[in-house]
């Protein structure tokens, strides 16, 4: 039985094999990326970049599985830096929070993913801090 083909990356989740859920659940991610990010609520963090780390698990909707060995049968993490790059190109964020959740409602379009995790670190201007958030489609997992 074959699987009609995605005509794009955030297609649904009939493009893709459906698998029962007592196979476990699938995760795309992306581990300690560093980027230059222009981010920051203080004075001294407005006008420059700093580094930052990102860890960003998207875990699929339970059914969801590879159909054949064709990318656009699963979410790709490509869509998560193109997304993470979409954000931090539109100027100066304040917050690493907020950007976290512009990330996570980004990328929850795809109704493939139904959750996510994302952790954000900044590693300059003193100790290595940040925020971690872990987020679900309406109606996704918990």
């Amino acid at each position: 039985m074959s699987t009609p083909k995605s005509t794009s990356h955030a297609g649904d989740i009939s493009a893709t094999a459906k698998a029962p859920a007592t196979l476990g659940r699938d995760a795309i991610f992306l581990k300690d990326w560093v980027i230059d990010c222009n981010i920051g609520v203080y004075a001294e963090e407005k006008g420059v970049t700093q580094k930052v780390r990102l860890t960003v698990d998207a875990y699929l909707a339970p059914q969801v599985r590879a159909a054949r060995d064709d990318m656009d049968t699963v979410p790709s993490y490509t869509d998560i830096i193109d997304a993470v790059n979409d954000i931090t190109s539109t100027g100066h964020i304040n917050l690493i929070e907020t950007f976290a959740e512009a990330i996570a409602e980004r990328v929850l379009k795809d109704p493939r993913i139904d959750a996510m995790r994302i952790r954000i670190e900044k590693l300059e201007r003193g100790p290595v801090r940040g925020v971690e958030v872990y987020r679900t489609r309406p109606g996704g997992a918990a």
